[in-house]
């Protein structure tokens, strides 16, 4: 199978190429760099396609010249707080709502699949009760979750052989994250302050590349959600244990999301995803997050 994958520059990309590699498929990588920036690992050698989702000529050219099998569309404006900032808005919308438009539109006239990346972002964040795949109550309270789910849209309405994935708290080798954040944080501080009324669950991108690879491998289409298994944690919770694992005395502090502060977009409260359809889907689930933490941490090690 041949397939196309964007924002290979990012966390999940990276790895979504190294396990399409692994399983001995036919990959090619894009992002809008010139060429390959990352992680110094094999994804380097594989084939690699400069590319800006928001050109629409020059994605209809990629792909025509391609023609995959499939497209795993990993590329987005992720900077939430940065969305906000009035200059960026639209921005934010060519990459998010309208590069998808643009890949979807593609995959329409090429029949082939596509497999687009979202977030919990889309609904309100509000309540304790996990978030159904199949939940069409959204109400996105930032820019990032109300262009995440225009691009939703997009593919939706523009397709029949699609996945919709929604993802959260992701962590991966190649590039910044929350864990990384904490580690360095831990080491210059005594004590850290960490919210403790946003609750979800971390995703290891190492392990849900192997679940999205499985995806395309099918034609169970669809919405889903997919994190690690391990139960529903705050950012305070994830921090106690990255450091019990690092071995950090550092003292976590737990705030609310108000006393904590400084973010210019809403953050959810209510991040819980309810992953049982994969399961009834036939997918094999994510390892559990605690499980993921101590990998990752052992692969990051300097």
């Amino acid at each position: 199978m041949k397939v196309f994958v964007t924002g290979v520059c990012g966390q999940l990309g990276h790895d979504v190429m190294l396990e399409l590699s692994r399983r001995g498929h036919a990959c090619v990588g894009s992002d809008i760099a010139p060429s390959y920036v990352g992680a110094e690992t094999a994804v380097a050698t594989l084939p690699y396609v400069s590319l800006d989702i928001t050109d629409a000529d020059a994605v209809r050219a990629v792909l025509e010249d391609l023609s995959p099998d499939a497209v795993i569309h990993c590329a987005a404006w992720t900077a939430v707080d940065a969305a906000e900032d009035a200059e960026n808005v639209e921005k934010v919308r060519a990459v998010n709502a309208d590069g998808t438009k643009n890949i979807a539109s593609v995959c329409k006239a090429l029949d082939c699949k596509m497999l687009y990346i979202s977030t919990d972002y889309v609904f309100n964040g509000q309540g304790e009760t996990p978030w159904d795949p199949d939940c069409k109550d959204y109400a996105p309270l930032s820019v990032y979750g109300k262009t995440k789910l225009e691009g939703e849209l997009a593919v939706a309405e523009t397709l029949e052989k699609y996945f919709i994935v929604r993802i959260a708290w992701v962590f991966g080798l190649n590039g910044k994250n929350f864990i990384k954040t904490m580690l360095n944080v831990g080491k210059k501080y005594d004590t850290v302050r960490v919210v403790n009324d946003q609750i979800g669950t971390p995703t290891y991108t190492l392990d849900l590349s192997r679940l999205l690879v499985d995806m395309v491998e099918s034609e169970k289409y669809g919405y889903y959600h997919a994190t690690n298994e391990g139960g529903y944690i705050s950012w305070y919770d994830f921090t106690c244990e990255i450091f019990r694992q690092a071995g950090y005395t550092t003292t976590v502090v737990p705030v609310t999301t108000a006393e904590y502060g400084l973010s210019k977009a809403a953050r959810p409260f209510n991040s819980r995803l309810d992953k049982s359809k994969l399961i009834a889907a036939g997918f094999t689930p994510l390892p559990t997050w605690q499980d993921a933490l101590g990998r990752y941490l052992n692969e990051i090690k300097e």
